[in-house]
Formats: C-alpha cells, sequence, structure tokens
C-alpha cells in the first residue's frame, strides 16, 4: 500500500486557493474598470429621503436609585 502525498495535495490546494483569488481579483478590476468608464450616476435613483427627527425627551431628569441588597 503506498502512502498518501501530503506535499502534492497540499501544492493541489495551494494551486486552487490561487485560482480562486485570482477570479475574484480579476471580478473586482473588471467592475472598478466599469465604473471608472461611466463617472455619470443613473437616472433612476431616487433622492435620499429627509432625516426623521429625533423622539421628546422625557418630561423629567432620569434618577437611578440603588436598592438595599438583601
Amino acid at each position: 500500500m503506498q502512502k498518501p502525498n501530503y506535499a502534492f495535495e497540499k501544492r493541489q490546494r495551494e494551486l486552487a486557493k490561487k485560482k480562486k483569488q485570482d477570479e475574484k481579483d480579476a471580478r473586482k478590476r473588471d467592475v472598478r474598470e466599469a465604473s471608472e468608464s461611466s463617472p455619470t450616476p443613473p437616472e433612476n435613483v431616487l433622492p435620499p429621503a429627509p432625516a426623521a427627527e429625533p423622539a421628546p425627551a422625557p418630561a423629567g431628569p432620569r434618577v437611578h436609585r440603588r436598592t438595599p441588597a438583601g
């Protein structure tokens, strides 16, 4: 019975990982180049909604009291 060649298996995993990373970088590069070539924003985007008003403050001050232990 032959013993497993762990170095070969590791190298294959490393090559697969590198190939996947290269494909990911290529996709990012394509997206970046596409966005640089068309700097105009799309016209069908809605303007941002106005910010909501903050909730009113409570009527009196908040007081925290300790309760006796026991």
